[in-house]
């Protein structure tokens, strides 16, 4: 897939499905903007993509911290002289329904998963228009389409993500800027395991969503950043505007 020499903007880069996406770019040899909270987890992310000879640079900020995107897009400009793609990996769970879920962690997750998603695709929108285009993948979530029980806050900010990324797809289109969401199932991340409260064990947690899934098997994070590969990718030029679902079928039926 023709990524090469693009420069490219991570959110989420320092683990799970972000971390997968850093790899994948890395293998373009892409230039690299890692964004992500822990300093420790970061320089490790860092130093691994340059020793495979990419450019890199590591921003650690809160996503949902409007001048921190301004900061983040403007300094990627500066060193790299553009952004070609912006991958908003960064995200948070909390689970609970409607009664159980508390104002702060209702906020908390809006904050980190929808308001974090808009300013740093504002930003780099502002950025891409300037020089003829670029594409923006949200990584949203299959409950987003259907919802899950117990999952208020997350299913409904990864819908959220979705119809922003439908509505900013149709603004920009005409700018040649594409904004796709790819919404994957249940993913072997440490972000599953710590979804589920007072799991027995980690095999356990795993078994639950294995036993929803029609393939019978969770999804890796390399399969999440092939997809989100492919989008920002020039073969994916004509597709703009969609949420596609990576779950194994569990939306199918």
């Amino acid at each position: 897939m023709a990524c090469s020499k693009k420069v490219v903007v991570i959110t989420g880069a320092t683990s799970g499905i972000g971390e997968a996406v850093v790899e994948g770019f890395a293998a373009t040899g892409a230039s690299l903007v890692l964004v992500g909270r822990d300093r420790e987890r970061g320089q490790r992310a860092l130093e691994s993509v340059q020793r495979l000879n990419c450019q890199a640079e590591l921003m650690l900020g809160d996503v949902a911290d409007s001048a921190f995107a301004d900061q983040v897009v403007n300094s990627s400009v500066e060193r790299f002289g553009k952004v070609d793609v912006l991958v908003n990996s960064a995200g948070i769970i909390r689970r609970g329904s409607a009664v159980d879920t508390t104002d702060d962690a209702w906020r908390q997750t809006f904050d980190a998963n929808v308001n974090g998603v808009f300013y740093f695709s504002r930003a780099a929108v502002k950025s891409m228009r300037k020089c003829g285009g670029g594409s923006i993948v949200n990584i949203a979530s299959n409950v987003g389409l259907v919802g899950c029980p117990g999952l208020v806050a997350y299913c409904a900010s990864k819908g959220a993500v979705i119809l922003l990324t439908r509505a900013m797809a149709l603004d920009h289109a005409k700018e040649q800027i594409s904004i796709n969401a790819v919404c994957p199932g249940a993913v072997d991340t440490p972000m599953l395991v710590s979804a589920h409260s007072n799991p027995v064990t980690i095999d356990e947690v795993l078994q639950r969503n294995v036993d929803s899934i029609p393939q019978g098997r969770l999804a890796t994070p390399k399969e999440i950043a092939s997809l989100t590969l492919f989008l920002a990718s020039e073969e994916a030029r004509h597709i703009t505007g969609v949420a596609v679902p990576i779950d194994g079928g569990f939306t199918a039926g």
